[in-house]
């Protein structure tokens, strides 16, 4: 194994998860402006490619939720589901439903939109994430 960087090891630490948590902060907010899924779970896989370089593939890809075929497959598996509740209610596949939930102080709207999105962004970061890690980790075995 490659010597790693401290400086980089603790820049990696500290930047991960606010880099996931604006990846979330661009799902939720795609829902129902520009952005969604797909940029959210890109800025998930920039925060995997990170900890790859930082502290090689496996560390990486332990950092992840799930192992990556699992996590994209669970993505597009919920992107999928997303549209069977307009067939239950006698409309169109992937017709998308809003509902809003009172939260006491304010109302947060929910829809099929932000699972579909949801989904995306999980089978992004899934399919991208771990391939990037992977890519990554080519350099680590030819270095060894």
């Amino acid at each position: 194994m490659s010597p790693r960087s401290l400086i980089l090891d603790t820049l990696a630490r500290l930047l991960y998860p606010m880099m996931l948590l604006a990846a979330v902060v661009i799902l939720l907010r795609g829902h129902n402006e520009p952005g969604g899924g797909f940029i959210g779970g890109m800025v998930a896989v920039s925060a995997t490619a990170l900890l790859a370089v930082a502290r090689g593939t496996d560390g990486a890809l332990r950092a992840l939720p799930l192992p990556p075929l699992p996590l994209a497959a669970g993505g597009v598996l919920l992107g999928l589901l997303s549209g069977v509740p307009a067939l239950l209610l006698g409309h169109g596949y992937m017709t998308h439903l809003w509902a809003t939930l009172p939260l006491g102080f304010t109302e947060f709207a929910v829809s099929t939109v932000l699972l579909f999105d949801i989904g995306v962004f999980f089978a992004v970061w899934g399919a991208l994430g771990g391939l990037c890690a992977e890519a990554i980790g080519l350099d680590e075995e030819a270095g060894a």
